[in-house]
């Protein structure tokens, strides 16, 4: 604040209102079509914006209801009948569950989760949104479910109300078509909110509104649930937390791109966390960092998290003079403006990349788009996460190879035979590739030619428990048939080995050159003999 100035607090004041009148309809339309009312979208909005600003890791980003978030919140709702408490109390779950997330430093986890996944969900919920607006669109009565809607469709478009048709189209055409130079201006949602507003009013067309918005300041609610409602409430509030998360810092990462800077995720998760807790005492609808007003905070000149502040107070300010006003707005239009908001987050450029990618990767996201619009968000994700998961396995596992070869000079006894035996392993050793490695090894009938064999795994980087468990069954199978068995690996898996306390494991096993590993049997017995030969020896 030391270098702050008059020009910053004028781009602040520009900034924050500019993000606060794109805000006001995605507010109102979100809140609408959340099941909750247009006031609990502008409750959300307010709140989150507000806390998320003073206390977030992200400098200018902007916070409100969201479209991912709105769907799980209008999922909850249906999910136990319409009882708002219930739906409260997801949103108590999500914002605390947002907070450990931040404590415990789960902020830069977000980049680990597979694109295809994030993608597929985020399409999937643009098409929600876009198909369950279609029959307010129509004038006809909204759908809880996309199944619903879908079935539902022919008979709306069969009933279709003239008037909402031609006001929802007419607001279609002005947040599609509307000119850059005009939006930049003012946003294509307000001037459509405006002009179709204004022309339902003054030409008498008949199409459903808001209704009565009541002004002041939002009372005190108490979430509650039962016990027999708790793993409900406890997977609607994980999936909020999750995608309020994955939205919050995905917008702060294009925050720094635009800005040139670095913002603070698990700070931020504790903010988003800390907002959507008190939605969830004051009615609010839950959200998260919103990518489109962020942009246009930052756009139209913002310098610090002032902004964000302004843009919260902006809406307070509308609250508390102007609910009246918001009462007389058609759903219809609000339809259309969410219509706009489904194709914007509908990600394009993975079906551009598609012909480009791999057919597993598109799987996934065709996957995850399918399950989160036809059968739960819940459910799409993790089974996109666990599908991501199995394709790496797999990927990763046949990445571990195993090769054979013999050295006739050396012998590891004092009774040579055919020389010793060298398996060579390399590639991760894991749970996903220790079975087939083992069933090569006792499928090599070459093996039980010799009675000295080196296990060679200087090239393996990852070892997990489960590659211990097979390495030591391999050294006890081996040892099983007289065979004299040491195990060559690098320094750090050696130790390692020797802390899994196996019996199979010890210093007269475990090397991590090969020319100690060829030492024979009875030089190991003095320990002067073998540490002049590591210093005189070269490793090979």
């Amino acid at each position: 604040m030391k270098n702050y100035s008059f020009a910053m607090l004028k781009g602040d004041i520009f900034g924050g209102l500019t993000a606060g009148v794109v805000a006001l309809p995605l507010a109102l339309a979100f809140g609408v079509a959340s099941g909750a009312g247009a006031l609990a979208g502008l409750y959300g909005a307010i709140a989150l914006g507000l806390v998320a600003a003073v206390f977030g890791g992200t400098q200018l980003q902007v916070s409100g209801p969201t479209g991912p978030m709105t769907v799980v919140f209008a999922s909850a709702l249906t999910t136990f009948g319409g009882n708002f408490q219930l739906a409260l109390a997801v949103v108590l779950i999500g914002g605390l569950l947002q907070i450990l997330f931040g404590l415990i430093r789960l902020g830069g986890l977000v980049r680990f989760i597979p694109y295809p996944v994030i993608s597929g969900f985020m399409s999937g919920v643009g098409m929600i949104i876009i198909i369950l607006q279609m029959a307010p669109l129509l004038g006809g009565t909204p759908d809880s479910s996309t199944l619903s809607a879908l079935f539902n469709l022919p008979s709306v478009i069969e009933s279709v109300r003239f008037d909402s048709m031609f006001l929802g189209s007419l607001t279609l055409a002005i947040v599609f078509l509307t000119p850059i130079k005009i939006s930049r201006f003012i946003p294509s949602p307000l001037l459509a909110l405006f002009i179709g507003t204004q022309l339902a009013v003054f030409a008498g067309l008949e199409a459903a509104v808001i209704g009565d918005i009541p002004g002041g300041l939002p009372k005190l609610h108490f979430p509650s649930f039962s016990l027999e409602h708790w793993s409900s409430v406890f997977m609607l509030g994980l999936t909020l937390a999750l995608l309020g998360s994955i939205d919050s810092l995905l917008t702060s990462l294009v925050t720094d791109s635009i800005t040139h800077t670095h913002h603070k995720p698990n700070r931020e998760l504790i903010a988003q966390g800390l907002g959507n807790i008190l939605c969830a005492f004051i009615g609010g609808l839950p959200g998260a960092g919103a990518t489109m007003r962020t942009v246009v905070n930052v756009k139209a000149g913002a310098q610090t998290r002032l902004s964000s502040v302004m843009h919260a107070l902006f809406l307070l300010l509308l609250l508390l003079e102007l609910s009246p006003l918001a009462s007389q707005i058609p759903l219809p239009v609000l339809a259309g403006v969410l219509i706009k908001v489904g194709f914007n987050i509908i990600d394009y450029r993975m079906f551009k990349l598609a012909s480009s990618s791999t057919r597993s990767e598109v799987l996934i996201m065709f996957c995850v788009l399918l399950l989160t619009v036809l059968v739960d968000l819940v459910i799409g994700v993790t089974v996109g996460v666990i599908l991501a998961m199995g394709m790496l396995t797999w990927r990763l596992a046949q990445q571990a190879d195993i090769s054979f070869e013999t050295n006739h000079d050396y012998h590891l006894t004092e009774k040579p035979g055919e020389g010793v035996r060298i398996m060579s392993i390399k590639g991760p050793l894991f749970f996903g590739s220790t079975s087939q490695m083992l069933d090569r090894i006792e499928a090599v009938d070459s093996i039980m030619d010799t009675e000295e064999v080196i296990l060679d795994c200087r090239r393996v980087d990852l070892m997990d428990l489960s590659a211990i468990v097979m390495l030591d069954e391999v050294v006890r199978y081996l040892q099983g048939r007289s065979m004299q068995v040491r195990v060559l690996v690098k320094s750090a898996l050696r130790d390692q080995l020797l802390n899994a306390k196996s019996s199979s494991f010890n210093e007269r096993i475990l090397f991590t050159s090969l020319h100690e590993a060829l030492v024979p049997v009875a030089q190991l017995q003095s320990l002067h003999e073998l540490d002049s030969m590591r210093i005189m020896q070269k490793d090979y």
